[in-house]
């Protein structure tokens, strides 16, 4: 280790946190405020050798701060923080152990697991409150300073993306790519290969505008996936929330710059990107997880410990440990990583895993939590798209609905209950609320039909394809012996258990998979298709890929001429979506009818073309039933009367061809057929009068278009 001499150390500054270069040297500072002493080392790039250890000489506030003149950008880095090995009092600090900066925006090299990663010492008596001696810095990845500077040309006139005009996209960085043969080899599986002209072209064509990319943040793959030759694919195990995980650069040493050039690229298409986030937990596990950070830095502070027994970490989040998100150093934390991946990566919104954790407080979930209020009063958190996964497993975790105005929240109600309709297995009065954007759940506060993110498939769970080719979780490629995932799938193989040369099941599933995509994207709210299902993609039933880095979790774009149909027919409906404003209004459908207009927002029509009487929505045999959505009705909160065009929506999940009579509706002279998903291809725009009696196929979807008199 060289003469820490040379360096002209200066106090620095307090703030901003991290490691941050001003031109002519680095500024810098780390919370921690239990901590006895903190040491920044410098490494050298080429051979990972630590060449300087310098004690950080100021601390304001419980920031430890000191200024580092002549050295810049490409500076490897990591952090010793001295203090008390008290398990049971929370304390962990050990300054054998080398620590990731929280705040580095940029990280080299991978985690090496070894038993020298752990503040105690493996296998001896005692466990974790014994105390390690063993440097960890000859295994750990390093923090590198960057040069944040950016040319975002063009990049002032973009504008988001309205919420009612919303289509999401969920995807995966890697998996996206690898087999794309328009993708260069050496970009696939990379920022720079998302971003190739063939990819964003292919996703602007489908009609969505906001790609939604599972995690980026720099992630840790779990020592016992490693083992087992698996990896964590998904990346829901977050070691830094600042930077993007160099496993995704095709040029590591540039990987800030490869990212931001990503988004440069979509938002040239007009087309959103949305980060999920993982702010709930990190890589660190329970109390015999690895010391990386976080716990080596202030445990005390940065996790939620069981009062009165401190050695111990709460567990809402399934994975060992969970943030406390009610220390302010840890929300400062959060929402500066938040704002940075907005002002700096421009980002458009996040999706926050395991949301409701962010909104615990030591008495549970409270829509007062001090994140929740941080985000909304934000200028800039409160103007870009905030969507919660609403549930977590702690008590109380369930909050579909729950979270205050101006979130989104996914609704697996929308999930669940669609699936079993088009099964037989939910009745129509289960459905129709779906249909509505879930009012029954959103419709308060003020809160808007987009606020319901509806979707019929996730990463997690079967593909759209495998939703209608298994009944049962194949998931013996994850070495678990089958008992992983969920076996709640609501699926239904069509008579068969993957796939088969049985042409009739084969259509049945076709129209399946149609009448899903159809329900999604002509529902009110916000719709959310997983990557893939536009062309049948399948996991081989597989309903837990977290673990699967390879053809299972990859993208086929080996498309064949079903899968090319499929790809119209969805197009199809995102440009119906667009065309039509009443499919996604900013008011909830209520069924209530206007005086002062004479007219309905929505009317439930049965099969004899009548309106539904009350006593019919008793009946759960009833499989087949019509949405009117008049256009007539109220559109904004000025009271006046709406100019939308009037649709109607028919769904028949009964096993045989029902005979549904089109209703007549005022001002209109019959009705216009726009889809059927038992007819994939484009047939023109046939006319049909009122009163006419259209043989609706078993299983199938109309949406009809009236036609002004």
């Amino acid at each position: 280790m060289s003469d820490t001499s040379r360096f002209r150390l200066r106090e620095g500054l307090p703030h901003p946190l991290g490691a941050t270069w001003d031109g002519k040297g680095i500024n810098f500072a780390l919370f921690s405020a239990n901590a006895t002493k903190v040491e920044v080392c410098l490494f050298d790039a080429a051979n990972g050798r630590e060449t300087a250890r310098v004690e950080l000489p100021e601390y304001t506030d419980e920031i430890w701060h000191g200024y580092l003149p002549d050295i810049g950008p490409g500076t490897y880095y990591g952090y010793r923080v001295h203090g008390p090995y008290a398990p049971e009092e929370g304390h962990r600090f050990n300054a054998n152990k080398l620590l990731l900066d929280p705040y580095a925006r940029a990280h080299a090299g991978e985690l090496k697991w070894n038993d020298a990663c752990f503040g105690y010492t493996i296998g001896a008596e005692g466990e974790d409150l014994t105390f390690d001696t063993r440097d960890s810095a000859p295994f750990m990845p390093k923090c590198v300073v960057v040069d944040p500077n950016f040319d975002w040309q063009g990049e002032p006139g973009r504008r988001a993306v309205s919420w009612d005009h919303t289509i999401c996209y969920e995807t995966h960085v890697k998996g996206y790519t690898m087999r794309h043969p328009a993708v260069p080899e050496r970009l696939r599986g990379t920022y720079a290969g998302l971003g190739t002209p063939e990819i964003v072209k292919y996703v602007k064509s489908l009609g969505v505008t906001s790609v939604e990319l599972l995690p980026i943040h720099t992630f840790v793959n779990d020592s016992h996936l490693l083992d087992k030759g698996l990896t964590n694919y998904w990346g829901y195990n977050t070691i830094g929330f600042f930077a993007p995980d160099p496993r995704y650069a095709c040029d590591v040493a540039n990987s800030l710059r490869e990212f931001k050039e990503m988004v440069a690229r979509f938002h040239d298409a007009g087309l959103e990107v949305i980060l999920d986030v993982v702010y709930n937990h990190t890589a660190e596990g329970n109390e015999r997880g690895a010391t990386l950070s976080f716990k080596g830095i202030d445990n005390a502070s940065y996790y939620r410990l069981l009062p009165g027994a401190s050695r111990y970490y709460i567990n809402d989040t399934g994975t060992g440990n969970t943030l406390n998100l009610s220390h302010m150093r840890v929300i400062q934390m959060v929402t500066d990583s938040l704002r940075y991946w907005v002002s700096e990566m421009h980002v458009d919104g996040f999706r926050f895993d395991l949301g409701t954790i962010l909104a615990r407080e030591p008495n549970g979930f409270d829509t007062q939590s001090g994140f929740l209020k941080a985000c909304n009063q934000d200028p800039v958190l409160s103007s870009v798209k905030l969507i919660a996964e609403p549930w977590d497993c702690g008590p109380g975790g369930y909050q579909v609905g729950g979270f205050p105005p101006g979130w989104a929240e996914w609704n697996d109600k929308f999930r669940d209950t669609v699936r079993d309709f088009w099964k037989g297995e939910a009745p129509a009065n289960a459905l129709a609320p779906r249909l509505c954007a879930s009012g029954d759940a959103f419709n308060h506060r003020g809160r808007k039909p987009w606020a319901c993110v509806n979707f019929v498939t996730a990463h997690d769970g079967f593909t759209l394809n495998d939703v209608f080719s298994f009944n049962e979780k194949h998931n013996a490629a994850n070495g678990e012996d089958n008992k992983d995932g969920s076996s709640d799938n609501r699926s239904w193989n069509c008579g068969v258990e993957g796939p088969t040369d049985d042409a009739e099941i084969n259509r049945l599933r076709e129209r399946m998979i149609r009448n899903m995509l159809g329900t999604l994207l002509l529902s009110q709210g916000t719709p959310m298709l997983l990557a893939g299902d536009e062309f049948g993609r399948t996991q081989q039933g597989n309903n837990n890929a977290y673990c699967q880095d390879d053809g299972i979790s990859w993208v086929d774009w080996d498309i064949g001429d079903k899968g090319k149909s499929l790809i119209g027919f969805v197009k199809r409906l995102t440009r119906l979506r667009h065309r039509f404003p009443i499919l996604r209004r900013s008011r909830f459908l209520t069924g209530a009818y206007d005086e002062e207009f004479g007219v309905k927002d929505v009317t439930w029509i049965n099969a004899s073309g009548e309106e539904m009487p009350g006593e019919a929505w008793a009946d759960d045999s009833m499989k087949c039933f019509g949405m009117l959505m008049d256009g007539r009705a109220q559109a904004t909160g000025l009271r006046q009367r709406g100019q939308d065009a009037t649709m109607l929506m028919v769904m028949n999940a009964h096993h045989d061809v029902v005979e549904f009579t089109l209703p007549p509706c005022p001002g209109g002279g019959g009705w216009i057929l726009v889809a059927d998903t038992n007819l994939p291809e484009e047939s023109g725009e046939p006319l049909f009068q009122f009163g006419h009696v259209y043989e609706v196929t078993g299983r199938s979807l109309l949406l009809l278009a009236m036609q002004a008199a």
